[in-house]
């Protein structure tokens, strides 16, 4: 009876120190947490302000659907239609830019399409397309997902109806995208901050970069208590604060990889 007793006490006691503790849950982008920003931002956060940040890292449609169910309290993806259309629906209370960086293509060293040092990504895409070059695909309706799709159509092909054996749907996050292209020796679109944290590279290498079209802007958005009533407003709303704040913009600029910036900070 008396263990019994002095478990019962050391649990009462601990249930004031469960309450007091804060948290969010961010519904985030693969990239923001394979690429080890948040592994880098969140402790510098949750030291000044006390509140953890619990990150489901989703593609950033499955991040925004997360959001619609109200199961999220702030939302930070890179999928700007997308989350205009969750703004639209009411999902969101207001978006603010946060940083970006840019889409890289990415390729093997012998380069089949025969596109390597280019800047036009439509011209390569096309070219992948004419040799039927291996191409992995995330489809997984994610940002980068989204923004592929929208340079296929930009250079005159439908993917979805021209989709031939050189063309791999995988359903995975940027990480487990780019080892199945290195496994395959394909093509694939990466956002550069996960590019330059992978480790398993193999034969890969960037083949196209520094077009204007692959320009890659991330937006955070809290979601909205009135349409979600348990959303946490109040943390939430401290958290989207402080990623726009000049502190917070400052620490994005600060995380590097082998001396390389992977994001820009550009809230307003």
């Amino acid at each position: 009876m008396s263990r019994r007793l002095l478990l019962s006490v050391a649990l009462l006691a601990a249930l004031p120190a469960l309450a007091q503790e804060k948290f969010i849950v961010v519904a985030s982008t693969t990239s923001t947490e394979q690429s080890g920003l948040f592994g880098y931002l969140l402790p510098i956060f949750q030291k000044k302000t006390g509140i953890q940040v619990r990150v489901v890292a989703l593609g950033s449609g499955q991040a925004l659907d997360l959001g619609r169910r109200g199961d999220a309290d702030v939302v930070f993806v890179h999928a700007r239609s997308a989350e205009e259309k969750f703004l639209a629906e009411g999902h969101g209370v207001r978006r603010f830019d946060v940083m970006y960086n840019d889409f890289v293509l990415i390729g093997p060293r012998a380069d089949p399409a025969k596109i390597s040092g280019g800047r036009d990504i439509l011209d390569a895409l096309k070219k992948i397309k004419a040799a039927s070059a291996p191409f992995v695909s995330r489809g997984d309706r994610s940002g980068t997902h989204i923004a592929e799709l929208d340079l296929w159509k930009l250079a005159g092909i439908d993917i979805a109806t021209e989709k031939r054996p050189w063309y791999r749907d995988t359903g995975q996050g940027m990480g487990p995208a780019l080892n199945t292209a290195a496994a395959m020796n394909a093509y694939i679109l990466a956002d550069r901050g996960t590019w330059i944290s992978f480790k398993n590279r193999g034969e890969l290498a960037i083949a196209v970069e520094g077009d204007k079209r692959l320009f890659n802007q991330y937006g955070v958005m809290l979601v909205n208590p009135a349409k979600h009533p348990n959303v946490k407003t109040d943390l939430g709303q401290a958290f989207v604060a402080w990623v726009i704040s000049p502190e917070g913009q400052k620490t994005i600029a600060e995380y590097k990889i082998g001396g390389k910036q992977l994001f820009f900070p550009n809230a307003k």
